[in-house]
């Protein structure tokens, strides 16, 4: 046998091993899922980990990463600068007080209801105490012999 058929079949083999792993690491993550931890993050945490380590696999042999020299990290560096430093110039307008439970509309549509109910005797909404009567029908009138 020659030396690229060799090499060929050690390409196959890695590969064949690459998709096992990554079928296993997918088996994992879905028997992580399947046993309903009660803490969600440490689900998130198991399921991340699984996910990194199957993007590494594919990086590293699918991508050919595993075999090119130091300058790759080079290359990389700009990109970590951006993926930190962009959520955290963001963080202060999103991240920390965007999603808030009390919102000014929410507070100003319950003072309207309390004005409504208070002016129109109602306790609640949709209730018909207090209302116009010509609105309410009789049930003594309403029904049929």
């Amino acid at each position: 046998m020659s030396s690229a058929a060799t090499e060929a079949q050690s390409h196959r083999q890695t590969y064949f091993r690459v998709f096992v792993a990554l079928c296993v690491l997918t088996a994992l993550s879905v028997a992580a899922d399947a046993i309903k931890l009660s803490n969600p993050w440490v689900l998130r945490s198991i399921i991340l980990s699984i996910a990194t380590a199957k993007a590494m696999c594919v990086m590293l042999f699918f991508m050919h990463l595993k075999f090119e020299k130091a300058w790759k990290y080079l290359l990389l560096a700009p990109t970590i600068v951006l993926a930190i430093s962009l959520p955290l110039a963001l963080a202060s307008d999103v991240g920390f007080d965007y999603y808030i439970d009390e919102t000014p509309q929410a507070a100003s549509f319950e003072q309207q209801n309390r004005n409504w109910d208070n002016h129109n005797g109602a306790s609640r909404i949709g209730d018909n105490r207090g209302s116009d009567p010509a609105t309410k029908t009789d049930s003594a009138a309403t029904t049929n012999p």
